[in-house]
């Protein structure tokens, strides 16, 4: 980095705390705060963070971390019954969502090609909000929790298709279609066996020393999610993938404590990063597109999700529920923007568009989740659950 990464890390921390401080003052949730400091001090304010794109690379850690805890109170049991009502919605709310940003892009003269690219951004939901504003009991041990960890996943496993596709696109992927899905079984066995042949026994052995059973976790962790993407997959189901395979282990609860300061540390960076990447400059260009594409998306994908889980018996109340959860676009949004820019498929302004509409949809689904349903960081006492 050109930049002290103490004098970073300073701006990052010690100002997030100064304006989450006010945003609980001002009873506003926290995360609109990090994601505010990251437009003032980033590149395209005041510019004390030249760089912020280094500080994304390594929030994306958070993300990975996150995705283990989650496969740490997932029983494979559950996972696969809950994977199979979760496709289908998944893939017909897909072609739903990458419809609107298509139309309403088409509408506003945007090129054939930036449509199709904002179409396909438009077709994800944020693991990251998602999931961090849904209880801790809720999330392991409840339907909803299980159910958004299906619908995720899913929206994964397209996501590596549709970056797969534009790779071919722009003449940069050798990757065949298949092979995400040929690597994720043999993946998965071949963890079950390392942890089943490796792991538990050191865990029986070792149990003892906690700082070892927690440089081991860290360790598993992170050496499946990089095979994953070795094999064409993510580092985030290769995560997601560690945390199942070891959650019969004894000592998966012990490790889900112990790693969650350190996922938050990372998280804390991932939306500073997110503010701080927002082209101010461009911002005018595009704020009336974004602003009713991010509409459209915040009123679409509750309404979708509703009545496409309701198909399924889903009860009315959690079919919102998760709807609201699932309301914004994703971090793999910005992904898709970001690797369409860099191959000549996606112009700046298209990008930017992206960008602006990520954002408009993090705060905004952010407030309906924070007002309205049990959060960690809920403003009203009766909706605080964690």
């Amino acid at each position: 980095m050109d930049q002290d990464i103490v004098f970073s890390f300073f701006l990052v921390f010690s100002g997030a705390t100064i304006l989450a401080t006010l945003a609980l003052f001002t009873r506003q949730p926290v995360l609109i705060a990090y994601i505010a400091l990251g437009a003032i001090v980033g590149p395209f304010g005041m510019g004390w963070i030249e760089h912020p794109e280094n500080l994304s690379d390594m929030a994306h850690i958070g993300i990975i971390f996150l995705l283990f805890l989650l496969g740490l109170d997932m029983q494979p049991s559950a996972l696969v019954s809950v994977l199979r009502k979760a496709t289908l919605v998944a893939l017909v709310s897909s072609l739903v969502f990458f419809a609107s940003g298509y139309g309403l892009t088409q509408a506003f003269g945007y090129s054939q090609m930036d449509s199709v690219v904002i179409g396909l951004a438009m077709m994800f939901s944020s693991t990251i909000i998602g999931l961090k504003l849904l209880p801790t009991t809720v999330l392991h041990h409840k339907h909803i929790g299980e159910l958004m960890i299906g619908l995720l996943l899913i929206q994964d496993l397209l996501a590596i298709l549709v970056l797969i596709f534009l790779g071919v696109m722009a003449g940069e992927s050798n990757m065949p279609v298949w092979q995400p899905f040929v690597a994720l079984p043999l993946l998965v066995a071949g963890c079950y066996l390392m942890v089943k042949g490796v792991l538990l026994p050191l865990i029986t052995r070792f149990d003892r020393y906690q700082e070892y059973l927690f440089i081991l976790a860290i360790g598993w962790c992170l050496a499946v999610a990089e095979g994953a993407k070795i094999v064409g997959l993510t580092h985030e189901i290769g995560a997601f993938i560690a945390g199942v395979t070891l959650a019969t282990s004894p000592i998966a609860q012990f490790i889900a404590i112990s790693l969650k300061p350190l996922r938050d540390f990372f998280l804390v960076m991932f939306f500073f990063a997110l503010g701080a990447s927002l082209n101010l400059g461009l911002l005018s260009s595009v704020i009336l597109p974004a602003g009713i594409l991010a509409v459209i998306i915040l009123a679409i994908k509750p309404v979708t999700f509703r009545y496409l889980l309701g198909g399924f018996s889903e009860r009315p109340a959690l079919a919102w529920d998760v709807g609201f959860r699932l309301g914004q676009i994703s971090e793999f949004s910005l992904l898709i923007g970001f690797v369409a820019l860099q191959s000549q498929l996606l112009t700046e302004q298209a990008s930017s568009l992206i960008q602006a509409t990520a954002i408009i949809t993090f705060a905004i689904s952010s407030y309906i989740v924070v007002f309205n349903y049990p959060n960690p960081i809920a403003i009203k006492d009766e909706l605080r659950r964690d």
